[in-house]
């Protein structure tokens, strides 16, 4: 298929097992393909080339001042991008490839253009599973790749999720199925000799502890000095109530747990776990918001989650999706 984002023609969908050569071919002309992570799909271009960058930022409606993660097929690319401190290797060594973000100094020689770090001096560095390892490895350059969605939106777990968002807009899906993690990697920096947890993900905070050796510091950034740190995110069309303990008239609910909230008032009920698994529930976040926000209800409510392991991500998105739309941007 010849695409032109003028002409609004539908994105060629290809499996995984047979889209390499194509993924590689469009990304060395400089543009944007949607490809499976073990996180959410994400949409990648050539972290090194101002205008595949430019289009990620152009097909997502993405604010230029909110920097892209570069993606990396190995540690040797990495340290050529950014410096490493010891903590920093230490959970890179642990976690990579897999859902761990890292926000690092940025090499001063370094080749990803100044748009993937929003004019910053750090750069933020993740390592991904399968795909997109294989695909930057071929590449032999970093992949920028924000999640495949339009910005502020509900993330894409699956290859329709992103057609039915950005299927005019970039001219490859790439389908390895439906994501295994199904939230983002979480963002972490070493700052003062302290670790900095900027945005919960797809790793358990008390794991990272636990491999650090040291305690994740939380508190609020006014700054946007990573992915992912907007307060209106991750959001649906539909209005989100937290911490539901029942249903009105015309909403629809998401559940976790055995426990039943009375549902009759339901439009539509979906379980993000019947067993209460927090990686079962995180899995299945994100598709199904979007399968509730297809349901017609103005409001989805959502039952308590526990803020333990991954419910502490899992609450960040929620949190983000509830809040306010027409919040000023910091």
């Amino acid at each position: 298929m010849q695409w032109n984002q003028w002409t609004g023609a539908m994105a060629e969908i290809l499996k995984a097992d047979k889209a390499l050569e194509r993924a590689l071919a469009l990304l060395e002309a400089g543009e944007v393909v949607a490809i499976p992570t073990e996180t959410v799909y994400g949409l990648a271009g050539d972290a090194t080339n101002g205008a595949a960058v430019g289009r990620i930022f152009e097909a997502k409606g993405r604010p230029r001042f909110n920097p892209l993660i570069a993606h990396v097929a190995d540690l040797a690319m990495a340290e050529r991008i950014a410096a490493f401190d010891p903590l920093s290797r230490k959970l890179a060594e642990k976690f990579w490839p897999g859902p761990l973000t890292l926000v690092l100094p940025l090499r001063p020689d370094a080749s990803i253009h100044r748009l993937v770090t929003a004019g910053l001096d750090t750069v933020a560095l993740r390592m991904p599973k399968g795909f997109g390892g294989e695909l930057i490895a071929r590449l032999g350059r970093p992949l920028a790749a924000p999640s495949a969605n339009s910005s502020g939106k509900i993330s894409a777990t699956t290859a329709e999720a992103v057609a039915a968002d950005l299927g005019q807009k970039i001219p490859l899906v790439v389908d390895g199925g439906q994501t295994p993690v199904g939230l983002e990697s979480v963002i972490v920096k070493v700052e003062d000799s302290r670790l900095k947890l900027l945005r919960p993900g797809g790793i358990a905070a008390d794991e990272i502890e636990a491999a650090a050796g040291v305690p994740l510091v939380r508190g609020h950034n006014a700054a946007i000095v990573a992915p992912g740190m907007l307060a209106s995110h991750y959001a649906p069309g539909a209005a989100v109530r937290l911490n539901a303990s029942d249903v009105r008239e015309g909403e629809a609910l998401l559940s976790f747990g055995p426990a039943r909230i009375d549902a009759a008032n339901a439009v539509a009920l979906l379980n993000l776990s019947e067993a209460g698994d927090l990686r079962e529930a995180a899995a299945n976040l994100f598709s199904h918001l979007q399968a509730l926000d297809c349901s017609g209800a103005k409001t989805i409510a959502v039952a308590p989650i526990p803020h333990r392991g991954l419910g502490e991500a899992i609450n960040d998105r929620l949190a983000r999706a509830a809040a306010p739309r027409d919040m000023p941007l910091p």
